[in-house]
């Protein structure tokens, strides 16, 4: 797998939401074990936001294909707010 750290951010609009995902829970993992110097927790953390965004983006992407595909077939979507905790 590739260093988080060392990964640009201009690579995120190859990786799927699994492959971000999973890089963002290395990136979680590492700042939760409060190992890691000051100066990568600051580059992982930057890495890890702009994964973050990433992956809402393939989120919303996803839930606006999925409402096509139901309007398309003449269902009536029924959209709620999720709550993340």
């Amino acid at each position: 797998m590739t260093d988080v750290a060392t990964a640009s951010t201009e690579d995120l609009s190859s990786l799927s939401f699994e492959e971000a995902l999973a890089q963002l829970e290395t990136i979680v993992s590492e700042l939760e074990s409060g190992q890691a110097p000051l100066e990568r927790s600051i580059d992982i953390y930057e890495r890890g936001a702009a994964l973050k965004a990433h992956c809402e983006k393939k989120l919303e992407a996803a839930r606006l294909k999925v409402e096509k595909i139901v309007l398309g077939q003449g269902g009536v979507v029924g959209v709620e707010s999720a709550e993340f905790s």
